[in-house]
């Protein structure tokens, strides 16, 4: 799965315990109602956020985890998390109303290459 939107925080990496650590990423999404979602990147990934900064339009490659917790009184509850594994820049979109930019010139430049001898079977 993927997440597209802007960075809105980049945390510190976290030492959770002396074999585990963490960073956190929000992307924000660019929708309608835009969402804020948190995703950790743990271990080795970790080290994947230090080039990002605030603002920068990103895509965000997510698996979603899911965990079963039984509490010391017997009850189950159950907990999601969000872990990223990879992150890229990704273009800013133009603007609403905004044109996409024109071609070179050249590229619409009229054929050279002619040969009156070939028959001319378009349809039209």
């Amino acid at each position: 799965m993927e997440v597209t939107g802007k960075i809105k925080v980049v945390n510190p990496e976290q030492q959770v315990s002396a074999s585990f650590k963490k960073r956190e990423l929000v992307v924000t999404t660019d929708e309608q109602y835009p969402q804020h979602i948190l995703v950790e990147f743990t271990q080795d990934k970790c080290d994947l956020l230090s080039s990002y900064n605030i603002g920068e339009p990103v895509k965000v490659s997510i698996n979603i985890r899911g965990r079963e917790w039984v509490s010391p009184q017997g009850e189950t509850k159950y907990f999601n998390s969000i872990q990223g594994w990879r992150i890229e820049r990704v273009a800013a979109a133009p603007a609403p109303g905004q044109a996409p930019p024109m071609p070179a010139a050249d590229a619409f430049a009229p054929a050279t290459n002619l040969n009156e001898e070939e028959p001319d079977d378009l349809p039209f």
